[in-house]
């Protein structure tokens, strides 16, 4: 039996910028193509292309239903998603083995907030599922 990788993820334009949600079974081709601007479309229009925080899943129905879900959520579930295990929205894309971005200025460069503090006002985003 043939085992599947099926990854949800958020993509950003910067820190705390415009953020994008998605689902892929190829998550270095599909930042890829974020970057390149392969696909005309909401993120090449607003150039999203730093991947900030992804999860895999083996079943393709619970990433499409985890994907359409997190679309849901309101704005500071997501950031608390994203700074959960990326405080400062560093590119992931990188870690993973693509080339950085030219020109990127590193994350938060120089903005220095509290751990949560924009986000420790509202409460939690749902329990994943």
């Amino acid at each position: 039996m043939r085992d599947y990788n099926f990854f949800v993820y958020l993509m950003a334009s910067s820190w705390n910028g415009t953020l994008y949600c998605g689902v892929t079974n190829d998550l270095l081709r599909r930042v890829a193509e974020h970057r390149e601007g392969a696909a005309e479309g909401f993120t090449c229009r607003y150039g999203v292309s730093r991947l900030v925080w992804f999860e895999q899943h083996s079943d393709i129905n619970e990433a499409l239903l985890r994907e359409k879900r997190i679309k849901k959520w309101n704005r500071e579930w997501k950031v608390s998603l994203i700074e959960a295990g990326n405080r400062d929205w560093k590119d992931l894309a990188v870690d993973l083995g693509l080339e950085p971005l030219p020109g990127v200025i590193p994350a938060k460069a120089g903005i220095q907030l509290g751990h949560g503090a924009a986000v420790q006002k509202y409460r939690s985003p749902p329990s994943r599922g």
